[in-house]
């Protein structure tokens, strides 16, 4: 559920933190008996754009390489509401880059990027850690090389 109380502006991500960006539009179906968009949302949109991201920039079905990132933490911190009806910005970056994961941020902003929405509503911070996806054991393994140089240029 997201947060209704002030948050300082010095915890909340501005625009210019994030490297990429992507747009969703809300449904009514996002949107929750309290009228704001449902936790659950959050989450399904952290992950469709770090995936939607990781895809575009491999250029191929990230399901068909060697190793695969598998979710291994998400979180998400909330700062004001999202509200229907309204469109979402998704920015992201790479926080880190590791030598079998990866950590992404995710800011979710809704308005103006040079008013109401020119700090996060929320941000996610999503963990892949790879896996050989040739064991059925399915051991952490390095990342494949076609991942790291496509997420290179995300890292902040």
């Amino acid at each position: 559920m997201a947060s209704t109380g002030s948050t300082s502006n010095k915890e909340r991500p501005p625009r210019s933190s994030y490297v990429a960006w992507d747009s969703a539009t809300l449904r009514w179906a996002d949107i929750d008996v309290y009228g704001h968009m449902n936790n659950a949302r959050y989450f399904e949109l952290i992950d469709t754009v770090v995936n939607d991201q990781l895809a575009a920039a491999v250029g191929t079905d990230i399901r068909e390489l060697p190793a695969i990132g598998v979710v291994a933490e998400v979180s998400c911190r909330y700062f004001s509401e999202v509200t229907y009806p309204g469109s979402l910005d998704l920015g992201i970056y790479v926080e880190r880059l590791g030598s079998s994961s990866i950590v992404y941020r995710v800011g979710i902003f809704q308005g103006d990027a040079d008013g109401d929405g020119a700090l996060a509503a929320a941000e996610g911070r999503f963990v892949h850690v790879y896996v050989d996806n040739t064991d059925p054991a399915r051991p952490v393994t390095a990342l494949p090389a076609v991942v790291r140089s496509a997420v290179e240029p995300l890292v902040r």
